[in-house]
């Protein structure tokens, strides 16, 4: 399956002032398969080691930071004779031995023209806890699900995904209920390589489940195998607790709901060790919809969503009827699965920096608010077709040089100060 984040592959590759690559990601978004088809495609030859309980790999990283001989070893490890530029060098699950993850520093400033790669799929952990992190002499790429527009090409949706590209808003209007079909497939799909790779090969819908839930099993033995131990059952109540927190009308997240008295205090750092683990996001409150956004952040209010809206839909055991059928994924979860659905769009699109506003005394909320092109973007998100006029239409009257996205099941029309996106065209 071909990914968007490949041509950053290249980009990487092709750079001057190429660095050491760092992949970020959840486990099983497709980091290590990604390398090694890059590898594969982009290089006569890979040397490619597993650090996952590798006592040799330890021993070579461990001794010292002498690149040349670090290089000796790797050639001994892996029988590839590793030359510069042709070979690319792959180490996964790096975080399980930290001293290979600082030696990056010392390929850098050594042995520039080799190319050395490195993944995790608790990298983010690493990177946040006692990790010497190898600060300014690294490049960094983050990859998440595959996309709504991926989920296309992997069904073989060539003319149609090009019409999205292209932003062929007339002609997708054509095709309008033929897009509704295949989003409603991806709420049930999600993103999960492999979770697409068996939809698209076989359309089992329970097989895509037992997937789902077998990655969901493995992000929690990573709770217990990798966790500090007194965080666990702090960490298990804040994940059991995202689908109900998002299935709410307000969909802030309230520490009340996981035990009665619950403080902050109590749960900031196993909500910490999800954000960093990557199967989480957290989207903060800002107090004043204005630019720049960062300095009006509340960190103190947020809403944390799922790295995947597939797997969102496991985890509450959606009905593929619920979702591939009736209506329910659009209007039966208070937003919550379009949230996740648009969140995860635009974080697959490289929007790194989302927020949401909410005054105190709730007469506004916008759902999302991001900055494009030097400008303030409020965004609106409908599950249904029901976009009748609301706070945000006083807000944008009161403010007439900023225009606002509403995502909605309604067909694209532009408006004043608002243009009405298909959630099948998020961006």
């Amino acid at each position: 399956m071909e990914r968007a984040v490949y041509q950053k592959l290249v980009e990487w590759k092709n750079r001057k002032a190429r660095k050491p690559l760092i992949v970020n990601g959840a486990r099983q978004v497709g980091k290590t398969w990604l390398l090694r088809e890059f590898a594969r495609r982009e290089y006569r030859q890979e040397a490619y080691v597993n650090c996952r309980r590798n006592e040799f790999a330890r021993q070579i990283f461990t001794k010292d930071f002498d690149v040349e001989r670090i290089l000796r070893a790797l050639r001994a490890l892996t029988g590839v004779d590793i030359t510069p530029s042709d070979t690319l060098i792959i180490l996964d699950e790096i975080q399980d031995i930290p001293e290979a993850l600082e030696a990056l520093k010392y390929f850098r400033e050594d042995a520039p023209d080799y190319h050395v790669a490195v993944a995790g799929s608790l990298l983010g952990v690493s990177l946040h806890s006692n990790t010497s992190y190898p600060v300014g002499q690294v490049n960094e790429l983050n990859v998440y699900p595959m996309s709504f527009e991926e989920f296309l090409l992997a069904n073989g949706k060539n003319e149609m995904l090009a019409l999205l590209q292209n932003s062929d808003y007339s002609t997708m209007t054509l095709l309008h209920d033929k897009y509704v079909e295949l989003l409603r497939q991806y709420y049930y799909v999600g993103g999960m390589p492999e979770a697409v790779k068996c939809y698209v090969e076989t359309g089992a819908l329970q097989e895509v489940r037992s997937i789902q839930l077998e990655i969901l099993n493995g992000y929690e033995r990573d709770f217990s195998k990798h966790a500090p131990k007194e965080l666990v059952p702090r960490i298990r109540m804040v994940w059991k607790s995202i689908p109900s927190q998002l299935f709410k009308e307000n969909k802030k997240f309230i520490y009340g709901t996981l035990r009665k008295g619950a403080r902050a205090a109590d749960f900031e750092l196993a909500i910490k060790w999800l954000v960093d683990s990557g199967v989480v996001c957290q989207v903060h409150r800002c107090t004043k919809p204005a630019l720049p956004l960062s300095i009006y952040e509340d960190l103190s209010a947020f809403k944390l969503y799922l790295v995947d809206v597939g797997l969102l839909g496991a985890m509450v055991n959606a009905d593929p009827v619920q979702i591939l059928v009736a209506n329910a994924a659009f209007t039966e979860y208070k937003g919550g699965m379009t949230e996740q659905y648009v969140h995860q769009q635009m974080k697959s699109h490289g929007i790194e920096e989302v927020y949401y506003h909410k005054t105190d005394d709730s007469r506004l909320e916008i759902d999302f608010v991001i900055q494009r092109d030097a400008k303030l973007l409020p965004i609106e998100v409908k599950a249904g077709g029901n976009v009748r006029a609301n706070s945000l239409t006083n807000f944008l009257k009161a403010n007439p040089d900023i225009h606002a996205i509403r995502y909605s099941m309604l067909p694209y029309k532009e408006q004043e100060q608002m243009t009405n996106v298909p959630l099948y065209a998020v961006r």
